[in-house]
């Protein structure tokens, strides 16, 4: 039993050993990033073997991001019409970039979570976790300090407002960078 026990390990010894939040543990576990079994009483036992394996990936995609001059873009987006003229859009600029798109704000969480992107291009209203939870869970983390945000949003301020607003000091230019640009 003794055995069995040093190899697994909770969530917050997962986030720990990881360098991410509890809840970035959470969200890749229940998104299948991090394999985890979900005990009867709500406990995640995550398997070292998993958690050495992220890591693994993770450095991997550290060390090539380190090698590549290409920006990274993140586009959260649940309309594939928008994502899709996102990506048109920013592509045509003939940056060095990679773009990537989710349709939701708990793909960007995963996502970020595995490789962080420079710039992270947002709806606010999105079905499940919205763009104001996604920004809320990345404030927690501490993942909005190094983060260039761009709001994409129909909203009205008085609307953003009344939802609990951006981060503090953050609306419309906030903690590094962040952007705001209405729809009509």
């Amino acid at each position: 039993m003794e055995q069995a026990e040093q190899d697994v390990f909770s969530t917050r010894a997962a986030a720990e050993r990881l360098g991410v939040s509890l809840r970035t543990v959470q969200l890749w576990s229940e998104g299948g990033v991090l394999p985890a079994w979900k005990t009867p009483g709500g406990h995640r036992p995550i398997l070292l073997s998993s958690v050495e394996e992220l890591l693994r990936m993770r450095g991997g995609e550290l060390a090539r991001r380190a090698e590549s001059d290409s920006y990274q873009v993140l586009i959260v987006e649940d309309e594939p019409d928008f994502r899709r003229l996102f990506e048109l859009h920013l592509g045509s600029w003939g940056l060095p970039s990679e773009l990537q798109s989710v349709p939701s704000g708990f793909d960007a969480l995963v996502r970020i979570g595995s490789a962080r992107p420079d710039l992270l291009i947002t709806d606010l209203r999105m079905p499940g976790i919205d763009g104001f939870e996604m920004i809320r869970a990345l404030q927690a983390s501490g993942a909005i300090n190094d983060l260039e945000i761009i709001v994409v949003t129909a909203l009205t301020l008085h609307t953003i407002a009344e939802r609990g607003g951006l981060p503090a000091g953050g609306w419309p230019i906030g903690p590094r960078h962040f952007s705001f640009c209405m729809a009509k």
